[in-house]
């Protein structure tokens, strides 16, 4: 067994050396796909399928990676990568070079396996997909989910049906019955319906099954005929359906070891005409076995318990098997080499009996007596006492039974009596009776056998001897010349062999199987004696003809023997062709009805009939040369002769044509005027039709004018509602703001008010304290000073004391009012001050203006003491204290500007603080 591991190739061989699969196991290669990641492992196979031709199959794994492999041509290719699991298959399109593959976002989508493109995506199903069924056609497709099944047109790739269900019903599977037009649903309540896909008109639903073996069925298998419908379930029964007697026909106990049934799948046969009888059954152990439904009987089986299979797919042509293993590998098998042994082909026909050396027969021995349905054994000399074996061939009876009875109730003597009142058996029923009267065994497991061993070498030129323009025809040819000679050696070297088979195998082309035994029949029965002179002529044989020919026409005979012409010449040609050479088709079938319905000696008398019909020409030919161009003659006139019959019966049906044509023209031109006449008056009604659907056109359009403008005139009147529903919420909205700043700001107002009085409380109460600090002071310097005038009137002359007194009284009079004016100056500026702060706390965010430039300007503007006297007109001692009292005058206002300024600065920042908080809570 070969092994191939795909890893990250896109491309390569499958095998590298040819394959020769074990009877054992018949596996061709097992196919595995590894990565060679850093972390390798194995990408494990989901679905495969085949395509038409059964060559190539399609499969693809878990992450979505599609393969093409090519089995004839021992190529693999990557087509695909499509980033998520396949959940089912289909390579049997009409275009060959496309698939559909079924993907886990439930999409099906179509690729092109050359141009590696996306064809089409479909969609539609709301679960996974596990069954894609096309129809035989390539035209339509069935996608089946666990809750619907959809049908598709692949040439426009859209859902032309579904089929909708109750939940409580699940469906199994839908598909296309084979080469048919019908569709099979099987439902999970084990009812089956078949409908017809055109209309999906329900044709007929099967019976449910008998109560003593019902069971769920899973899974179904069709045979390719459309006939037998076999499935299976959670058990070891196999039920087979009649799909025309719509019945139960058969039920088919598997082994004990089988206790349910995973797959179902018929394997084809080339030469069963589609009624297959092989079915291939997988079990739950990952086993499949595969039965003959008729004998049930156990043929081979594939996988076992250690590599269990988890799904198969048989080819269409049924030489491969391709298996998905438990283990995500892929295994090939090879169909002829798992029946190699069932299907051995039955012992050759001729076998050589060596003579005994010490004792020779005589020519008299050697003579045989030509027998109806047996071959008889040379006569034994008295007193020998040789043993003998008698060879039979293995047929299924007799060409000729005592009671003339033959298979599917007909019977030889009223078939004769038919041929012997019309000349011939009915053309519709002539197969029929031949293979009745042959009695062919229709042995397919046998003729597979032959035909698998491929072409004889002995046949691999024969275009170059036998050019025939069909190709279908000499390929049919080739293969069944093959096949005889791998049946019996001497048929390799039988020079006349396709000469004598060539005109059965173009009259059953289309069935190779009954043309081989057909062949092999006739050659049996009406041949078995050509092979004792081997490779000479049967000159036993044209003994008979020329001692036949000597009895019923001496003169002709004698006419040979004078020219020299054997029975080589004038029979033996005949017997080779079978006289497919000198008959046209239709004579060349009434003759072989009347030579199967007959004795084998039928065909020697006619020979020599035909010689006898043939007497005048070939009397009048003198030469040995004349006679063969005789043979061609006979040959060139009947050729004429057809080809002249087949000229007048061409002319006489061209002129019934002629006159059918002619009938069918008038006929037509009548048609042509009334159907003329028709069209004028629904031409006219078209019009008028035409006219009121314009008008009704119009008013729809003024009408859908008038609409569209009463729409826009109702949606800019909400659009106007709307914005003054937003202007009236907005101007809500800014008022409730607005009550709420005011509120804001008398709240601040009266706390600034608040701190403004308690400011002007603390500052009156400050001035307050100082105007009385001052007050005291200057009692108690008029007080000293009252004393110094006392002490000094006591020292002065009295002459200066009413003079001094007076001076003493301006400069009280004097201090006095630049106190005054000091005072009326503080005020002023304290006035000022508290103006500035009570306009600054009402407007907190404006930006302070500096109400001075220069406060030792304003200062400087109030009145002094010294502008108001001049120092010279004091006495020293006065003008001493009143500088010193200056100097604490203007101390104390500078601390009294200073006061004010630090209170102003406070009352500033808790303006600014109370600016700032509004807009916080603001934002």
């Amino acid at each position: 067994m070969q092994s191939t591991d795909l890893g990250n190739k896109e491309s390569g061989k499958i095998w590298h050396r040819k394959p020769s699969p074990a009877t054992r196991d018949g596996i061709i290669v097992n196919i595995i796909h590894n990565t060679s990641d850093y972390h390798p492992k194995v990408l494990r196979f989901l679905n495969v399928a085949f395509d038409g031709t059964g060559d190539c199959l399609i499969a693809g794994d878990h992450q979505g990676n599609i393969y093409v492999f090519d089995l004839y041509g021992n190529r693999f290719n990557l087509v695909q990568r499509t980033a998520q699991a396949c959940t089912a298959l289909a390579f049997n399109l009409r275009r060959k070079s496309e698939f559909l593959v079924a993907l886990a976002d439930y999409s099906i989508k179509c690729f092109d396996t050359v141009t590696k493109e996306l064809v089409s995506w479909m969609r539609g199903h709301e679960s996974s997909v596990f069954s894609i069924s096309v129809h035989a056609s390539g035209k339509y497709a069935i996608t089946t989910s666990s809750d619907t099944a959809q049908l598709w047109d692949l040439d426009t790739f859209q859902r032309k049906r579904k089929l909708n269900i109750r939940q409580s019903v699940g469906i199994q599977k839908v598909f296309f019955l084979p080469l048919s037009n019908t569709i099979l649903s099987c439902f999970k309540d084990n009812s089956i319906f078949a409908w017809e896909c055109d209309t999906l008109f329900c044709k007929y639903q099967l019976p449910a099954p008998p109560e003593s073996s019902s069971i769920l069925y899973k899974v179904f298998a069709v045979t390719r005929d459309g006939r037998i419908l076999a499935a299976g379930g959670k058990s070891n029964h196999l039920h087979l359906w009649c799909l025309e007697a719509r019945q139960l026909f058969r039920i088919i106990q598997m082994p004990t070891k089988v206790r349910a049934i995973r797959h179902l799948e018929f394997l084809p046969d080339s030469f069963d005409a589609g009624s297959n009888q092989v079915l291939g059954v997988l079990s739950q152990d990952g086993i499949m076995r595969f039965i003959n439904i008729q004998t049930c009987k156990l043929l081979f089986e594939i996988g076992s318990l250690d590599q269990g299979i988890s799904s198969s797919v048989i080819s269409p042509h049924g030489r491969y098997i391709a298996s998905i293993m438990e283990n995500g590998s892929l295994n090939v098998y090879s169909v002829q080499a798992l029946t190699q042994e069932i299907n051995k082909p039955p012992l050759p026909l001729v076998k050589v009996i060596e003579d005994l050396p010490k004792k020779k027969l005589s020519s008299s021995d050697l003579k045989m007596k030509v027998t109806s349905g047996r071959v008889q054994q040379p006569a034994k000399p008295r007193g020998s006492k040789i043993q003998t074996r008698i060879l039979k061939q293995d047929l299924t009876g007799d060409f000729e039974s005592e009671k003339n009875e033959l298979p599917d109730g007909l019977n030889k003597k009223r078939l004769q009596i038919l041929l012997k009142g019309y000349g011939e058996y009915p053309t519709k029923y002539r197969m029929f009776i031949w293979r009745s009267l042959l009695q062919l065994p229709e042995n397919h497991t046998a003729f597979s056998s032959l035909i698998d061993k491929g072409t004889h070498v002995t046949f691999l030129n024969l275009q170059k001897k036998y050019p025939i323009k069909s190709r279908k025809l000499l390929r049919v040819l080739q293969r069944t010349l093959s096949a005889l000679a791998h049946w019996s050696v001497i048929f390799s070297d039988t020079p006349y062999l396709p000469l004598l088979a060539f005109p059965f195998v173009k009259l059953f082309q289309n069935n190779q199987l009954i043309c081989f035994e057909v062949i092999a029949t006739l050659i049996i029965n009406w041949c078995q004696h050509w092979f004792e002179y081997f490779p000479n002529p049967p000159i036993n044989i044209l003994s008979m003809i020329e001692n036949v020919l000597a009895f019923h026409d001496k003169e002709l005979l004698q006419h040979f023997i004078d020219h020299d012409i054997t029975s080589q010449l004038y029979a033996w040609p005949l017997l080779e062709t079978v006289f497919s050479e000198v008959l046209t088709r239709e004579e060349w079938l009434k003759l072989f009805d009347n030579i199967f319905s007959n004795h084998p000696s039928f065909l020697l008398m006619t020979v020599v009939a035909y010689n006898i019909c043939s007497r005048v020409p070939l009397l009048n030919c003198n030469l040995k040369d004349d006679f063969e161009t005789v043979e061609d003659m006979q040959a060139e006139v009947d050729q004429q002769r057809v080809e002249d019959e087949a000229w007048y019966q061409k002319q006489e049906l061209l002129r019934k044509a002629e006159e059918t044509r002619r009938e069918m023209l008038l006929q037509e031109e009548e048609k042509i005027i009334q159907q003329r006449q028709r069209l004028a008056a629904v031409k006219r009604e078209l019009q008028v039709k035409e006219m009121h659907l314009q008008d009704a056109a119009r008013r729809r359009f003024l009408k859908l004018q008038q609409d569209q403008q009463e729409m826009e005139l109702r949606r800019l009147d909400d659009e106007i509602g709307r914005k003054v529903y937003m202007r009236d919420r907005e101007i809500a909205a800014t008022a409730r703001d607005l009550e709420m700043r005011q509120l804001e700001l008398e709240s601040q107002k009266r706390l600034y008010e608040k701190n403004l009085t308690e400011n002007q409380a603390a500052v009156a109460k400050e001035m307050r304290a100082d105007a009385d600090a001052y007050r005291r002071k200057v009692d108690l310097e008029e007080h000293m000073f009252h004393k110094l005038i006392e002490v000094g009137e006591t020292q002065s002359q009295k002459t200066q004391k009413w003079k001094e007194a007076e001076g003493k009284e301006f400069c009280l009079r004097s201090a006095k009012k630049a106190s005054a004016l000091s005072d009326a100056s503080r005020k002023w500026f304290l006035k000022q001050e508290i103006n500035a702060a009570v306009e600054h706390a009402e407007n907190p965010c404006h930006k302070e203006e500096p109400r001075f430039q220069n406060e030792q300007e304003d200062a400087s503007c109030l009145p002094r003491t010294s502008h108001l006297n001049d120092s010279s007109e004091m006495h020293p001692s006065t003008q001493i204290s009143l500088n010193r009292r200056a100097v604490e005058w203007d101390t104390t206002e500078q601390n009294l500007i200073q006061k004010v300024r630090n209170l102003r600065q406070r009352l500033t920042a808790q303006a600014r603080h109370r600016c700032q908080t509004p807009h916080l809570l603001a934002a």
